[in-house]
């Protein structure tokens, strides 16, 4: 049997769940194969490399990280690498310069190679992002813009491909990432049975958003406007003017507009197309609802209408969406 060798490259005080998620995902896999699919000739085995040679190293939750060794105990070919992240992780400093030195030298000869959170500045820092689309944890991606000009960054998406490299967002979307880079090794059924095995809610796609549409437009202190979020959620399917939301909040419609935009950034009109694409989203991944069920389910009226919809903010149809990321276990 052919060994893929994953590996992951860990520093100091990183997040435990970096590494352990997509250790997790592999993992499983090559189990699951093991077992169950003994037809095929490939499999996993994982390492996990520390960036400053130390078998053992912190995390931020206080756990400790058992590792194989530094870079220097690396003697097999790499099929997939990945970079974990780190709080205040710095590519200049100088216990990385090693680590940035063997990347360059060897990304030619790596097939896939990828960072969970913070680890993109690493990619960055080593010139493999130059033009390329890239993200990491929303919360450092207007960093990395300005560090890295070259670099294409998003601030949305859970994880992006550009080529053979591959940028996730924060902490839990390594697992995510660790997902599809199974589902492209072995196929869309057992990157979703090991999702399934995981007891994962979803196997989600990268281009899913890091933020909720929900509680992006929620975090507002104007008690009125947070009664009218969760009013609007329970009753999607109703007519939902400015005039019947400006009643519910006992405001005039003009003030009632007025107030929505400045405490959510947002006019009510584009709140409530968001708040129904989300939910019509969610139907078609966690329901086996028709399209036009879920038309109606979320007040968007029509099958053609909600085919615009998603054509305009997602770039696919519901159908394409349902087939591509619908739940294994509906």
């Amino acid at each position: 049997m052919k060994i893929k060798h994953i590996v992951i490259i860990v520093p100091p005080m990183t997040s435990i769940l970096d590494v352990a998620g997509p250790l997790e995902v592999f993992s499983k896999t090559a189990e699951y194969i093991k077992e169950y699919l003994p037809a095929v000739e490939e499999s996993y085995a994982t390492h996990i490399i520390s960036t400053n040679s130390s078998n053992i190293l912190n995390t931020t939750s206080g756990l400790p990280i058992v590792c194989e060794g530094g870079l220097e105990s690396i003697n097999y070919e790499i099929d997939t690498i990945l970079f974990a992240g780190k709080g205040e992780y710095n590519p200049k400093d100088l216990a990385v310069k090693p680590v940035l030195e063997w990347l360059k030298a060897n990304a030619d000869s790596i097939r896939r190679i990828g960072s969970i959170c913070a680890g993109t500045f690493l990619l960055a820092e080593a010139g493999l992002l130059d033009g390329k689309r890239a993200t990491s944890h929303w919360r450092v991606c207007d960093r990395l813009a300005m560090q890295y000009p070259n670099v294409k960054v998003e601030k949305d998406p859970i994880f992006i491909k550009d080529g053979n490299i591959y940028t996730s967002a924060g902490i839990s979307t390594g697992m995510d990432l660790s997902l599809a880079l199974v589902e492209e090794d072995f196929g869309r059924e057992v990157a979703v049975m090991i999702a399934r095995i995981l007891v994962l809610y979803l196997k989600r796609p990268g281009n899913q958003s890091q933020f909720s549409n929900i509680l992006m437009h929620q975090s507002v202190d104007h008690e009125p406007i947070q009664a009218i979020h969760s009013w609007i959620l329970n009753h999607l399917d109703e007519q939902l003017s400015v005039e019947i939301l400006a009643e519910k909040a006992n405001m005039s419609p003009r003030n009632f507009a007025r107030v929505f935009l400045r405490e959510t950034g947002i006019t009510p009109a584009k709140y409530i197309e968001k708040m129904r694409l989300e939910s019509a989203r969610r139907r078609l991944e966690e329901t086996q609802l028709t399209i036009d069920e879920i038309s109606n389910e979320c007040g968007i009226g029509s099958a053609d209408r909600l085919r615009r919809l998603f054509l305009r903010h997602l770039k696919t149809t519901p159908g394409d969406y349902r087939r591509n990321f619908a739940s294994a276990v509906i």
